[in-house]
């Protein structure tokens, strides 16, 4: 490639010649002056090339406005553009291509010569004009041009500082490689690579592998006290050395999972503008309306696979966090990357910043979003449905989106407006769902029978407790070979205002109104359980405590094993703890939290409460759609996931007490459940990566990504 590139930079149209074109390797080809690339308008040179760039053509063309932008090695530059002069101009495209071999071809030791040559005169006409916009300011166009500075800053004689173009060497060796976290190995770095890259003298002389280093970080980490201190370090390590930041993720995620995501995820989003150090995705607001499409552009990767958005309302069980809802987005995708195998550069996490009702946090100094209401109606939705064309158009119709977090007046609407234009879903409601649904499932060879045979009390009726209940519905018609309306006589549902019945239906969400019964009113839970005798108490309320001894212990006078989920996120708000479940039941009770906690000792006998992390469903549900090429999303792809984690517990899991897998087992699980949902996807025509394979869960496997270190030329 060349060694070098010249510049004239354009304020105006009007200024750009007619004839302007652009070469790029062995492409040439002419463009109108109205058609910016990457912003800026181009001048190129074209049949010069085998021209001798003497100092006196160099100082002719910097006097002129062209100015010396970069020196670029040549063996790793994708796209170079030759830039001068109006009169460096060619139209004969064939000639300039027919030139091109010749100048790539040419010696090194030329190439250091006319970069030795240009840099000299450089500097000499830097020293001769006091800066190198001192010849534009006399010319005509001087106010139309922009000067860039190889410093940050420049101050003019009346001490006004001057902006600079923030730009970077695409050559990655020496302390550059060293501070990029995607080709980091810190010491891992062979002594072969060391010389290569420019290494020696920037590392420690011992070699260290990803092993020992994988080592070194968990020593590290276990000497903090603070579930926040372990997280700060690990968002550390990643900023500084991807690869092994999810090898540490995936070797441990037994031990991690509670660090990156819930429940440590709840309180760095509420301290989030304390946190924040660099950016992780991508922050639109409603003032960015009309322009997303640009937005999206900004974002560095172009391979996105899946984007994970939130708005921020309803983060977890924490309520309107606004902007600072970022690390829920960032935390699903960390596991969509070390457990569902993807790249990381196909994850794009993305905050909808419309403002926040939050008077702490519009109070706060560091706030980092709108200090503003929130965007209501019509400019809302607008802002969404922008966003949503816009991933579309950028990405194509298989990037998957996940809702996240949205408050329940807009997770359902939003939900059932794109799910037949778009590859969507909400983990909220979907994901939480057929989690759920597993563990019932895995339960029924410790309470006997089927789905259909139990009777289920929800306490909570939101947008994870209706759907819950929906799945659990659907299962209960397709195994007992009934409507759904008949599935969901089954399931009752208690909200902040008592039992869902007929006499309320002036003031219920829609949502709810499927689950409404003919049934006196009853407004304590504690009342609810004792008349209705549910076998299944799940909780999704949000509410702390709202399990009590009396009703666990009415929960065991009418059940043999009783089943109770407190699926409430974070700990602050589970239902109840494991420890109280097990006491207060006598270790009868079948138990599964949204939080994790601690194995539990009753009358002898340890049990291992198990945990209803979304992260078993939903890292292998999008690996499927990717597998499947996937354009829209069915229900069925979602029973097939849960039947699928389900059918991973072993029979010593459920000695233990447990009704999911363990954590360590998950990665392979994740592969287990992207076939089910692929295969689901082929049955009902909505995938398009034809033909079938023949074996989906070799694909599955072959598509994930693992991050171990790669050996540098």
């Amino acid at each position: 490639m060349l060694d070098f590139a010249l510049l004239t930079q354009v304020g105006n149209t009007s200024d750009a010649p007619s004839n302007c074109g652009v070469l790029s390797c062995n492409l040439v080809r002419q463009i109108k002056p109205s058609i910016p690339i990457d912003g800026v308008r181009w001048l190129s040179a074209g049949s010069r090339f085998d021209f001798e760039f003497n100092s006196e053509l160099v100082e002719a063309l910097f006097l002129e406005g062209v100015w010396l932008l970069d020196f670029r090695r040549n063996e790793v530059v994708n796209y170079v553009f030759v830039l001068g002069h109006v009169s460096l101009v060619h139209k004969n495209s064939s000639r300039c291509t027919e030139k091109m071999p010749r100048i790539r071809n040419r010696p090194t030791q030329f190439l250091q010569n006319l970069r030795s040559g240009l840099e000299g005169t450089r500097s000499r006409l830097i020293g001769a004009h006091g800066s190198p916009c001192a010849s534009l300011a006399a010319s005509p166009s001087a106010d139309t041009k922009k000067c860039y500075h190889d410093e940050a800053w420049e101050k003019s004689d009346d001490n006004v500082e001057r902006p600079a173009t923030p730009w970077v060497r695409t050559v990655q060796s020496g302390i550059e490689l060293l501070r990029n976290p995607k080709y980091n190995k810190g010491m891992a770095f062979s002594k072969t690579e060391r010389d290569r890259h420019y290494l020696h003298g920037l590392l420690p002389p011992a070699y260290m592998n990803q092993d020992l280093q994988v080592l070194r970080v968990m020593s590290n980490l276990r000497e903090f006290t603070s579930d926040l201190m372990k997280y700060n370090h690990l968002i550390a390590l990643q900023e500084r050395n991807e690869r092994l930041f999810y090898r540490v993720l995936v070797e441990h995620i037994d031990e991690l999972l509670p660090i990156v995501y819930t429940p440590t995820v709840g309180l760095v989003c509420q301290q989030y503008g304390l946190l924040f150090r660099r950016p992780r995705g991508l922050f639109i607001s409603s003032r960015d309306r009309g322009r997303v499409m640009e937005l999206l552009k900004n974002w560095p990767e172009r391979r996105v696979r899946v984007i994970v958005v939130t708005d921020g309302e309803r983060i977890l069980g924490l309520g309107d966090l606004g902007v600072q809802g970022m690390g829920i987005p960032v935390g699903k995708l960390t596991l969509y990357t070390a457990i569902g195998g993807l790249h990381p550069s196909e994850c794009l996490p993305v905050t909808l910043d419309v403002g926040t009702n939050n008077k702490s946090l519009l109070e706060h100094p560091f706030y980092p979003g709108l200090r503003q209401p929130r965007v209501v109606g019509e400019e809302y939705d607008e802002l969404v449905d922008e966003f949503m064309e816009a991933c579309k158009a950028r990405y194509g119709s298989r990037v998957l989106i996940q809702f996240e977090d949205f408050a329940n007046h807009n997770a359902f609407r939003l939900l059932f407006q794109y799910r037949g234009t778009h590859l969507v879903f909400n983990d909220d409601i979907q994901g939480t769902a057929a989690v759920a649904l597993a563990g019932l499932i895995a339960a029924l060879p410790l309470t006997g029978g089927k789905l259909s045979d139990h009777t289920f009390l929800f306490n909570g009726a939101g947008e994870a407790g209706t759907g819950i209940a929906e799945m659990v519905a659907l299962y209960i018609s397709k195994e007992a070979k009934i409507t759904i309306p008949e599935a969901r006589k089954k399931i009752w549902m208690v909200d902040s205002k008592g039992l869902v019945v007929t006499s309320r239906m002036d003031s219920l969400q829609s949502h709810k109104i499927p689950f409404v019964k003919d049934y006196p009113a009853h407004y304590s839970l504690l009342d609810c359980v004792k008349e209705i005798r549910p076998t299944a108490l799940i909780g999704v309320s949000g509410k702390a405590g709202s399990f009590t001894k009396e009703i666990c212990e009415a929960m065991t006078e009418y059940n043999q094993r009783p089943i109770i989920f407190p699926l409430s996120n974070p700990t602050s708000k589970s239902e109840c703890t494991a420890e109280q479940a097990y006491t207060w039941t006598q270790g009868k009770c079948i138990f599964a939290s949204g939080s994790p906690f601690s194995p539990v000792e009753v009358n002898g006998q340890w049990h291992h409460p198990g945990q209803g992390n979304n992260a078993y469903i939903f890292p292998g549900f999008g690996l499927g759609c990717i597998v499947a090429g996937t354009t829209r999303i069915r229900d069925e792809m979602f029973l097939a996931a849960a039947e699928t984690l389900a059918g991973s517990v072993t029979d010593e899991d459920r000695l233990k007490g447990l009704v999911y897998p363990p954590l360590w087992k998950v990665r392979s699980v994740s592969a287990q459940i992207a076939k089910a949902v692929a295969t689901k996807a082929y049955e009902h025509g909505v995938a398009t990566n034809l033909p079938k394979p023949a074996n989906l869960l070799e694909v599955a496997e072959q598509r994930m990504w693992t991050p171990q270190y790669r050996r540098y030329r």
